[in-house]
């Protein structure tokens, strides 16, 4: 900076002075200041000639700041190339660690423009990198169940979607949307062949052996009812163990019917929003039901339920799941024993809660109440006529209504079951939408 200003003192004296002896001075001064922005002009061009070079070379000796500047400028420069070698190396790790998966990934933008794929994807999905570089994978894979899915709001949650490969209709894949950054959108494709068809053969057996078993119970049962209706002909002995017939016949009923009921809400389609069901009315018809089966144990029940609200769904799947949760109840809750019913909305959606003082269930036991088969007490629960099944149909529904159960329970104490229905499936009487109304 000194020696800018020391040059520029010297040009400006020197036609200063020039001036003065030639007795030209606007002139002489004027030529020295154009000839000084003649020389400056120059440095100015080999700074520009220098920062267009995209080469690594050195730069040039220039004098005053203008060198200060080509230095920093350098430095800066040198700075972002290693910075950018180091971003160009994580890239490769990436793009090497998600070659190296066994699941297809594809990295989309806006309006599903393909910005990165690996090679699982050509496999999968027949999306080739780089060839398909800037693609819409919508152009690629026309299938209008992944279109329809990755522009609902069930694409940008946790949920999943069964599709056959373009490729090869013989493999399934499991398709997942995973919004993250902007716009952006990662879709993981993997290969579930082999467990889709071990399900599909378990289910499959499920309902065969459940249909066949169905036939012979029916006979044995009619048979037992007949006896049962002459017991006054028959010895004591013998009418109590008809009784016991029956009741185990009835049970296993039950559980054949729990069975098929299973079988058919795990092979129908995720997410359907059928008829508007009238959701009032069905919980009253449970809410009576509950209490013939209270029968002697006398239980308290309270309902509240929004008269209004309304869902889209299954009516016969939506009945299956409340009902359980209420049947539950009352099997679990000791006679005189307190149990509520609500049926309200909120912000977060329409909400259905069972609420009882009863046995309660451990917290360890509550990660897998809802699988199949499984009981938290095996001899009190099948005393008590249950199949190991009712959870695992209740989540099913729940699962094909886009909803979620809560589960919230103390030892000695009581339990809440809270099926979580979303806003988007809500209709209210007057057939207005109204995510917003609260009970």
């Amino acid at each position: 900076m000194k020696e800018d200003i020391w040059r520029f003192t010297v040009v400006f004296l020197f036609s200063l002075v020039t001036g003065l002896v030639t007795q030209q001075v606007v002139i002489c001064m004027l030529a020295g200041i154009l000839l000084f922005l003649i020389w400056q002009y120059r440095v100015l061009r080999q700074l520009h000639l220098w920062l267009q070079r995209r080469g690594g070379s050195n730069p040039p000796e220039l004098p005053g700041i203008i060198d200060d500047i080509c230095r920093e400028i350098d430095f800066l420069r040198e700075r972002h190339k290693h910075r950018k070698d180091k971003l160009a190396g994580f890239l490769r790790r990436f793009q090497d660690a998600t070659a190296s998966l066994p699941d297809a990934v594809i990295i989309l933008g806006d309006f599903g423009v393909i910005e990165w794929a690996n090679d699982k994807a050509k496999e999968y999905l027949g999306v080739r990198w780089p060839q398909d570089r800037r693609q819409r994978i919508f152009n690629l894979i026309r299938n209008p169940e992944l279109h329809n899915f990755m522009n609902s709001e069930q694409g940008r949650s946790d949920n999943w979607l069964h599709l056959e490969s373009p490729v090869n209709s013989r493999q399934i894949l499991e398709i997942r949307i995973v919004p993250y950054g902007g716009d952006q959108k990662l879709l993981v494709a993997r290969d579930i062949t082999s467990i889709y068809r071990n399900n599909q053969m378990r289910k499959d057996f499920i309902a065969n052996a459940s249909h066949e078993l169905r036939t012979p119970l029916t006979v044995i049962s009619g048979y037992l009812e007949g006896l049962d209706d002459e017991s006054d002909l028959l010895p004591s002995e013998v009418s109590t163990q008809i009784r016991q017939m029956r009741s185990q016949t009835g049970r296993m009923q039950r559980l054949i019917e729990d069975l098929l009921t299973l079988s058919e809400l795990e092979t129908a389609s995720q997410h359907k929003e059928g008829e508007t069901v009238w959701v009032p009315d069905l919980i009253t018809s449970i809410y009576q039901e509950a209490q013939g089966l209270s029968g002697l144990m006398e239980h308290i029940f309270y309902l509240e339920s929004d008269p209004d609200l309304c869902v889209r769904g299954s009516q016969r799947e939506l009945y299956s799941a409340l009902s359980n949760l209420v049947f539950n109840a009352v099997q679990h809750t000791p006679g005189h024993g307190i149990i509520k019913i609500r049926w309200y909305a909120d912000t977060g959606g329409a909400h259905f809660e069972v609420t009882d003082n009863g046995e309660g269930i451990a917290p360890e036991h509550i990660p897998r109440i809802t699988e199949r088969f499984y009981r938290v007490d095996k001899g009190r629960s099948r005393d008590k006529g249950g199949t190991g099944l009712g959870l695992a149909i209740v989540k099913h529904v729940l699962v094909h209504h886009g909803g979620k159960l809560y589960i919230d329970s103390q030892v000695g104490k009581g339990s809440t079951f809270r099926c979580d229905f979303p806003a988007r499936i809500i209709v209210y009487k007057n057939h207005t939408i109204d995510s917003s109304r609260s009970a």
